[in-house]
């Protein structure tokens, strides 16, 4: 039986003293009617925490900002009576022993014109494009792209207001601040635009902006993704250096901790190393990192949509990445959603008690 023991090592985030190494992946639910989140999400995000999970992300939540979001069951981030609820998540949360940050999440041109709480806001984008070649929009100009940083410290403010304990910049996935990153989608001539450093450039004004609103000691988290939804063969980084050059803007704004997305967590950066994409980044910038990517399931996030059910595999290679520093926090997420006490259970050796996780249940799974 593998020895798990260093999953479950407190661990020191800025002001933040994590109980444990696991965290709970933001996950898209769309179960908060009118985006306000009720108690039904505040029991759910509590049976993770009382399950063992030391940090809870988020499912991704709206920031202030009309054209962020198109569903209007996808909770905002602002707003009196969206707040109210996420006090009540938060408060629930803390009574359970974890902590936990909302994941602000604006999906820029993804989100088709006419849809979500704000049908007349049009959709953002820096260039217009879905991807390469896809004209559906129009540039953002310098005023959208102030109103939508503020729209972002705004809600990272609301959130250390009502006792979270942080947030999460979701910079990944295709979505609005990975659209300037990506050169595919972002074809830019000024300041944002061009070359790797001034495509982070937007990010780290968001996490500048976010850090001014918070103070010194509020963890800024930013979750970034070599791969887009709109191609999962995107890289915004080839080599190590580039990796450096993308991530020293952010690093520099004030980001404390780096969410780092890949599919399968156990799967090389870059050829010359065995180590992936989080223990590149934490190698590079000396911060902070946290994995992700199909822990204890033989199936990445995409193949699951084809298979009824999944089987749990081993935490092995998991185990030996940590041990060896790669990276400090793993984030966890289709097998907490079917098993909110998948903490307390790995901890006890009850692996074989794990409950499978399929597409099917999951509508069901509270």
């Amino acid at each position: 039986m593998t020895n798990t023991d260093v999953l479950f090592k407190p661990f020191k985030l800025k002001s933040l003293s994590l109980p444990n190494r696991i965290v709970m992946a933001p996950m898209t639910r769309s179960k908060s009617p009118d985006q306000i989140p009720n108690d039904q999400v505040a029991a759910y995000y509590r049976a993770r925490a009382a399950g063992g999970t030391g940090l809870i992300l988020t499912e991704g939540t709206a920031p202030e900002h009309r054209g962020a979001t198109n569903d209007v069951n996808v909770p905002h981030f602002y707003g009196a009576e969206s707040l109210a609820g996420w006090k009540k998540v938060a408060a629930g949360v803390h009574a359970a022993g974890g902590f936990i940050m909302p994941q602000l999440w604006h999906q820029g041109v993804i989100r088709h014109p006419g849809t979500g709480p704000h049908p007349d806001a049009p959709s953002m984008s820096p260039s217009g494009l879905a991807r390469k070649d896809k004209k559906v929009g129009v540039a953002m100009s310098d005023s959208d792209i102030a109103d939508v940083i503020q729209g972002f410290a705004n809600s990272a403010r609301y959130a250390k207001e009502i006792g979270f304990d942080g947030v999460e910049l979701h910079g990944a996935h295709g979505y609005l601040i990975d659209q300037f990153f990506w050169e595919h989608t972002n074809q830019r001539d000024d300041r944002h635009g061009g070359s790797l450093e001034n495509r982070s450039r937007f990010a780290a004004s968001i996490a500048a902006a976010v850090r001014k609103a918070t103070g010194p000691d509020f963890p800024i988290l930013l979750r970034f993704s070599q791969w887009k939804q709109q191609d999962f063969t995107a890289r915004l980084a080839p080599t190590p250096h580039e990796l450096e050059v993308f991530l020293r803007p952010m690093i520099d704004a004030g980001v404390d901790c780096f969410h780092c997305s890949t599919r399968r967590f156990w799967e090389p950066e870059f050829e010359g190393s065995d180590m992936n994409l989080a223990g590149w980044t934490k190698k590079i910038s000396g911060l902070p990192a946290v994995s992700v990517g199909s822990v204890s399931l033989n199936l990445d996030f995409i193949s699951s949509f084809t298979s009824s059910a999944m089987d749990f595999s081993g935490l092995d290679k998991l185990v030996h990445m940590m041990e060896r520093g790669d990276f400090d926090l793993i984030a966890i997420g289709r097998a907490l959603i079917a098993n909110p006490d998948w903490a307390n259970k790995v901890r006890a050796g009850k692996m074989e008690e794990l409950a499978a996780y399929s597409p099917e249940k999951l509508a069901t799974l509270v």
